[in-house]
């Protein structure tokens, strides 16, 4: 029987370690992915704070499936010195944490004659993913990139373009179904494009609609299909849980097919009931794709 490694963005479930790791220990999961974490991001923590957590993992029996940091997330046009120091920090606690993935992105992108100003920065985008990527190899950590809206990488054909130019041990795609879907592209066409260069997925789902987004398999990112073919083509990566379920409310589709929630009459989800209900979706997934 295959074994799914599942992870997740703890910080949804809430702000606190103390309540994340007792989520995890009721879903039984035994990994996560960073990202904040007791009032800031896990690479703005101090030397001391960062043993301390690591300490409380290794108790729990958790480690990170990656650091989900804000790497690339700045203007194109915004300086890159201090990122570049801060991402530096950021490969410390990776080495402090005991965990090479580094989630990343590829840098915003002006919104307007988005087309042209693509061409415009691309050189820039490419100049400083390749800084990236140098001290990474030089300091044996995984960077991540994800496709995420508004940035360089926002289309598969972007993602695809920064692999064909970095793709190396160091530099590996994240697959994030709902972003591509709130970015207008067909993920199966995504897919195609990334199946060969994709070693970590996220794991939520969006309406074209509206872009809202849904637990997996209850919107148009093709989640059950696409995970069925990456397996098939050989992925034994991290399937990483991002509810984002902050104003669902499609309670009624999931009762009817039988997927736990502990909703007690709110139209909110709380952040245990969100990331709870959507590790119950991706189950039903995995349990029908055997």
């Amino acid at each position: 029987m295959r074994e799914y490694k599942i992870s997740g963005f703890a910080d949804e479930i809430a702000d606190d370690l103390t309540t994340q790791l007792t989520v995890l220990r009721k879903l039984n999961m035994k990994h996560m992915e960073m990202r904040g974490v007791d009032g800031d991001n896990l690479v703005f923590h101090n030397d001391d704070k960062v043993k301390e957590i690591k300490k409380r993992l290794d108790e729990a029996g958790v480690t990170l499936s990656a650091l989900g940091t804000p790497f690339g997330k700045i203007g194109i046009e915004d300086s890159f010195d201090k990122h570049f120091e801060e991402f530096k920090r950021g490969v410390e606690v990776a080495h402090m944490m005991d965990c090479k993935n580094i989630r990343m992105f590829s840098f915003y992108i002006p919104t307007e004659n988005r087309a042209e100003n693509l061409v415009k920065f691309e050189g820039e985008v490419f100049d400083r993913i390749g800084r990236f990527v140098d001290y990474a190899k030089a300091n044996d950590v995984v960077l991540l990139h994800e496709n995420e809206k508004e940035i360089y990488g926002e289309m598969a054909k972007e993602c695809r373009k920064l692999m064909d130019t970095f793709y190396c041990d160091n530099f590996k795609s994240i697959f994030d179904f709902a972003n591509y879907v709130q970015a207008g592209q067909d993920t199966l066409e995504a897919y195609e494009l990334m199946k060969d260069y994709t070693v970590y997925i996220h794991v939520k789902d969006a309406n074209k609609a509206d872009g809202s987004v849904v637990p997996a398999g209850y919107g148009d990112g093709n989640v059950a299909k696409i995970l069925g073919m990456l397996f098939a083509n050989g992925f034994d990566g991290f399937l990483s849980l991002e509810p984002h379920l902050f104003n669902f409310s499609g309670f009624a589709a999931l009762e009817r097919d039988g997927i736990s929630m502990q909703k007690k009459g709110s139209d909110v989800m709380s952040g245990p009931e969100s990331f709870e209900t959507a590790y119950n979706a991706l189950n039903k997934i995995l349990r029908e794709l055997k």
